[in-house]
């Protein structure tokens, strides 16, 4: 059966992977990436793309507006995007932080607490978070406030599941190792990962659909390399 999905961070990597991947089963997919020109440029009928950003306030009201006009309900939301930034901690200030924070963080909540009305029993919230974000993992320098952003996200589904839970409606945050995919390129610059953004898309489209059936405010480790 058809589910309406939406997806953050579409325009590379996983999130590019994970449309293309939900529209061949013939789910409907609104894609929000700042950059849509990717995605639109793939022409798939079952798929909605249009430039959004996390950062923006009243970016959010066009949401609302096409779930209102075009969706009954949402089934799968999948929190992908991320900004990311590596700079020694000396250097980095309260401005980085919160630009980090502002994508990471904030707008992971905003555009989940937008969403959540059209939601419905068995419906799920999937956020995608780091390994780095993990208590007693393995952590690299540069990455404060990368790295702490994606601890944030992971207590946030806690709590949303606990929130929630007379609504049935699911959240659940998978913890990420190294994925080659441009942001690892960026962030560690050389440094080849054992798994491609395809494969973890293939696992994310598998948990988004039927996660919600073992798991609710979890966190689950995807790695098979950190520590």
């Amino acid at each position: 059966m058809s589910k309406n999905i939406i997806i953050t961070g579409t325009s590379r990597g996983i999130g590019f992977e994970l449309v293309q991947l939900f529209a061949k089963q013939g789910h409907q997919v609104l894609a929000l990436s700042r950059n849509d020109k990717p995605i639109c440029n793939l022409n798939l009928s079952n798929v909605t793309c249009f430039s959004f950003d996390l950062t923006d306030a009243n970016a959010y009201l066009r949401i609302e507006d096409f779930i209102k006009e075009n969706w009954t309900q949402v089934d799968v939301l999948i929190n992908n995007a991320g900004a990311l930034l590596n700079k020694p901690f000396s250097e980095i200030s309260m401005k980085d932080f919160e630009n980090i924070y502002r994508t990471n963080v904030f707008g992971v909540a905003e555009l989940t607490r937008v969403v959540l009305p059209f939601m419905v029993k068995q419906s799920h919230v999937v956020t995608i978070s780091s390994m780095g974000g993990v208590q007693g993992s393995m952590k690299f320098p540069g990455l404060a406030a990368y790295s702490s952003s994606k601890a944030a996200v992971i207590t946030l589904t806690e709590l949303l599941a606990e929130e929630y839970k007379e609504s049935r409606i699911s959240f659940n945050v998978l913890a990420l190792g190294a994925v080659q995919t441009e942001m690892l390129e960026e962030a560690f610059p050389g440094y080849q990962a054992p798994i491609t953004a395809l494969e973890m898309a293939e696992y994310i489209f598998d948990f988004a659909l039927n996660g919600n059936k073992y798991y609710n405010g979890k966190m689950l480790q995807v790695s098979n390399s950190t520590p």
